[in-house]
């Protein structure tokens, strides 16, 4: 059963260095227990060359029922996988992806607040993991 309450914020452009990272899109999902049917889906993009992501559009309802499955998986692939050390070192999925998901069971989230700043993390993902948090990004956006 996927948790009454979450949310998912999926972000593509988390590499930077000396400047921070021009996202190129930023997907939200949050599911609230005043709404419990319901997954709130809110996305925004950058077009190339257009410095700032567009005006959130108006949030999309994806029922519970239909993304129950998803979600589920996405958290139980995120309890297996490691996040960098220290956070925001490194984007060490190498998919210049973040992936920061919240509920009562679990806060995970890979790549820092401000993305990854060039830095070298004491924690390496394995190949296997790296195809696990691709899997991870696939469920996001498919629900997007």
């Amino acid at each position: 059963m996927a948790p009454s309450e979450f949310f998912v914020v999926l972000q593509k452009g988390i590499t930077g260095g000396f400047a921070p990272p021009t996202p190129s899109a930023v997907y939200t999902l949050t599911a609230s227990s005043d709404n419990p049917a319901v997954v709130l889906v809110q996305a925004q993009t950058r077009e190339e060359g257009t410095p700032s992501l567009s005006d959130p559009l108006a949030p999309k309802e994806v029922a519970v029922s239909a993304a129950e499955g998803k979600i589920n998986e996405l958290e139980s692939i995120l309890k297996q996988l490691p996040v960098e050390v220290p956070t925001g070192s490194q984007d060490i999925y190498g998919l210049d992806t973040s992936i920061f998901f919240g509920s009562g069971d679990l806060e995970w989230r890979n790549g820092g607040p401000q993305g990854c700043g060039g830095g070298v993390s004491e924690v390496q993902a394995t190949d296997e993991q790296k195809e696990k948090f691709k899997r991870a990004v696939e469920i996001v956006e498919s629900l997007v």
